[in-house]
């Protein structure tokens, strides 16, 4: 599974060696460029490159299927003319539970937006446990959805507290005895996290990181 997929995504996983073709689902968290516009990358790599021989689940909030369509079209012009490789789109409607895949998500409204939804994610395969907070400005929702999950991966992209709708780590540390996680891993890091990370008592997400939990 992918959760998210920004315009690099591709590049990236074919940096790692990794085959597009592995992906069985990608998770939305919400329909900001850098969230989902590597979709379109992926379609015309598995259209002219890679045929997928099962179909793609793309997961996400209300508005996925319209969203992913216009980008689409944008870029390469109307998908009626390419057909797509095989998709399945599943549209995750807050605070309601589903299976994907064999997977378990709970989708959770995040404070990101006002008038589109952003998500955070809580997801279960074979016993195991991640989180994934998305975009999202600090919510004790983080507290109650973190407590015995094996990974939290928890967006920081500010070090000091700035207006706006993203998490700083300010206001994360004094929040760090109430999470109940096994492991927590810092996303979507702006400079200033960038270059205070060794500075840190935390773990900072970087490319090709691998994590067995």
């Amino acid at each position: 599974m992918l959760l998210d997929c920004g315009p690099t995504t591709l590049l990236a996983m074919k940096r790692a060696a990794i085959d597009p073709r592995r992906l069985d689902i990608i998770f939305l968290s919400h329909l900001h460029g850098d969230h989902f516009g590597g979709i379109p990358f992926i379609f015309l790599d598995a259209m002219y490159r890679a045929p997928r021989s099962t179909p793609l689940h793309i997961a996400g909030p209300p508005g996925t299927v319209e969203k992913v369509g216009e980008l689409f079209e944008i870029m390469y012009g109307r998908w009626a003319a390419r057909p797509l490789p095989p998709t399945r789109f599943h549209v995750m409607q807050p605070e309601q539970r589903s299976s994907i895949e064999g997977i378990e998500v709970f989708p959770f409204r995040v404070p990101h937006q006002t008038q589109e939804i952003s998500l955070g994610l809580k997801l279960q395969l074979e016993g195991k446990q991640i989180l994934y907070s998305g975009d999202s400005a600090w919510t004790d929702l983080f507290i109650e959805h973190s407590h015995g999950v094996d990974l939290f991966l928890c967006e920081c992209s500010f070090f000091d507290p700035t207006p706006g709708n993203h998490i700083d780590y300010i206001r994360l540390r004094e929040n760090l005895p109430r999470l109940g996680c096994h492991k927590l891993i810092l996303t979507h890091l702006g400079e200033e996290m960038l270059v205070r990370g060794k500075e840190l008592p935390v773990t900072l997400a970087e490319d090709g990181m691998v994590i067995e939990i």
